[in-house]
This record gives structure tokens, C-alpha cells and sequence, in this order.
């Protein structure tokens, strides 16, 4: 597999409205055998800035994301958040159910509690969930009644959408815990949900535990002790594991400077970036980009 050459910072693609039905803000679609692919976007790493999911009835592509490459299977549901990144490396034909949603498509009244579930939060970077027989026949159906629903014109639309998709994403949600071995949390996680969002949205900016207690007026002791209690892990655990995530991503997916990738995630020293990824990983960033990458592509 070869890799977009140029140093640029990964393109991320908009969510494109559904032409038919007019929404801006969600779009589901059914494929039979066709290839909805833009040959232009082969090879190309990039993120999409809306949730995807693609129930596939046939179908054996072949992408990339993040550092995983997997072949489209039959009876699997792929699923794939905001900042994760794709690369299309072989399209075959796809026969299937797909559905796009932007982020904004959660902050309504009806969809605000569906942001916290694990298909959407994916804690553990998922894409991939199999499908047991039952499995498939609920979720073809929640699908073929979701896809309906968007083709009529009927009163309280948007409800029915909104209620159909919480079914859906909490089935979905179920499975997730199931195969992806979620950690079991405490009941009572508003703190640790609030700094992972804080973290999700500052990453790159702060880096230690303190700067994010002040954004919650908390004590970096009491944050970090709550942290631990409820994700099983500590809030600077959290910090570089998210560091060291997006820092494998842009080695892994791009040719920039290993000194412009350590800017971009907010080290204002390159060597000190080198430290940080070895401790962590054990790997310079060198050896990761020139030994990982060479070795899956």
C-alpha cells in the first residue's frame, strides 16, 4: 500500500446533507452492489468530522482505520467516530445499509442522552461488531424502519427517527460492551465524563492533570482520585494515552516531520516528544514510522 505523500495535516471531510430527503443533519442510504466510491479518495488518509455506520449484508473492500486494517465482511456492522482516521485501499461491490449522522445530530432534546452510550464514546477505538443470526434480523429491521421513516412525510418524523436510532444505538451499544470488553465503571461518572471531554477537546493544548482541574474547578488531587475510583485508570494515564494515540495515527498515516507532529500535538521540543513516545511505547517515533508503518504497508 502506498501513502498520500504530501506533508499536509490529514484532510478532514464535512458531512454532506441527504439530497433526497433535504436533512442536514442525517443521511441513511441502501446499497445493492454498487461501488459508492470517489476513485479520488483512494490511498488518501482521512477522518470524516460525523459518525458512520455500514451494516453489511456483502461485501469484502479492504481499509484502514487508524492503524488496523480490516476486510468488509458479510453480517458485520462497521462503525467509525469523528476523529478516527480512513484510507480506502480496495472497493468491491457493497450491498448493505449505510448511515451518517453529524455530531450536532446528538445535542437535541430527543438524541442528548444517546452521546454517552460505548458506540458512540468508543472507548476502545472500535469499528468492527459480528452479528449473531438473531443479531442480524433485529438489526436489518431497526434499519428498514429507520430508512422508511426518513422516505415519508408523515407527522412527528423527527421523534420516530430519533426513536428508532435509540433503539438501535442501544443494541448496538450492548454488543459493544460484549466484544469489546468494556471495564465495568462506577455508577456515577459525571466527573470522569466531563474530563474526557475536556481532554478529547484540549489535547493538544494542555497536558497535565492540573490545567484540566481548573477548567472544573477542582483540585488536581480530587480530579485525579475520582479519575482512578471510576475509569480504573489515572487522569494522566488518560491525557497520554490520548497523546500517543493521535501521535501513532500521524506516523502512521502521514509523511510529516516527526518535529511538526510533535508541535501539532502541543510539545514545544522535539526531544522531549521523542522521550515522551518511548516511554510510552518503548519505540521512537522514528523506529515506530519506519518499522510499523513498513511492516503493515
Amino acid at each position: 500500500m502506498y501513502l498520500y505523500k504530501e506533508e499536509i495535516v490529514i484532510p478532514q471531510y464535512p458531512f454532506e446533507p441527504d439530497a433526497a430527503t433535504g436533512n442536514p443533519l442525517f443521511r441513511i442510504n441502501r446499497n445493492d452492489c454498487v461501488v459508492n466510491y470517489k476513485r479520488s479518495d483512494f490511498l488518501i488518509p482521512h477522518r470524516k468530522d460525523y459518525y458512520f455506520m455500514a451494516f453489511v449484508i456483502n461485501g469484502n473492500s479492504r481499509h484502514w482505520i487508524d492503524m488496523t486494517p480490516y476486510d468488509l465482511k458479510p453480517d458485520k456492522f462497521y462503525f467509525t467516530v469523528p476523529h478516527q482516521i480512513h484510507l480506502k485501499e480496495d472497493a468491491q461491490p457493497f450491498t448493505g445499509i449505510a448511515l451518517s449522522f453529524h455530531k450536532d445530530f446528538l445535542l437535541s432534546a430527543d438524541n442528548a442522552s444517546l452521546k454517552d452510550l460505548p458506540i458512540i464514546q468508543n472507548p476502545q477505538n472500535g469499528h468492527e461488531l459480528s452479528l449473531s443470526a438473531d443479531d442480524l434480523i433485529f438489526v436489518e429491521d431497526i434499519l428498514n424502519k429507520i430508512l422508511t421513516e426518513t422516505q415519508t412525510k408523515e407527522t412527528w418524523q423527527s421523534s420516530m427517527l430519533s426513536a428508532y436510532m435509540k433503539i438501535l444505538l442501544v443494541y448496538l451499544s450492548r454488543l459493544y460492551k460484549e466484544q469489546f470488553k468494556e471495564q465495568e465503571l462506577g455508577s456515577d461518572r459525571v466527573l470522569l465524563k466531563k474530563f474526557l471531554d475536556k481532554v478529547e477537546q484540549t489535547y493538544t493544548e494542555l497536558h497535565e492533570v492540573s490545567a484540566y482541574a481548573d477548567m472544573l474547578n477542582i483540585s488536581a488531587g480530587h480530579l485525579s482520585e475520582v479519575v482512578k475510583e471510576q475509569s480504573g485508570k489515572p487522569a494522566i494515564a488518560h491525557i497520554h494515552e490520548r497523546l500517543i494515540l493521535e501521535a501513532k495515527r500521524l506516523l502512521f498515516h502521514s509523511d510529516q516531520a516527526i518535529k511538526e507532529i510533535a508541535f501539532q500535538l502541543g510539545f514545544e521540543d522535539a526531544s522531549y516528544f521523542n522521550r515522551f513516545f518511548k516511554r510510552l511505547t518503548t519505540f521512537t517515533p522514528a523506529y515506530y514510522r519506519n518499522n510499523f508503518r513498513e511492516m503493515y504497508h
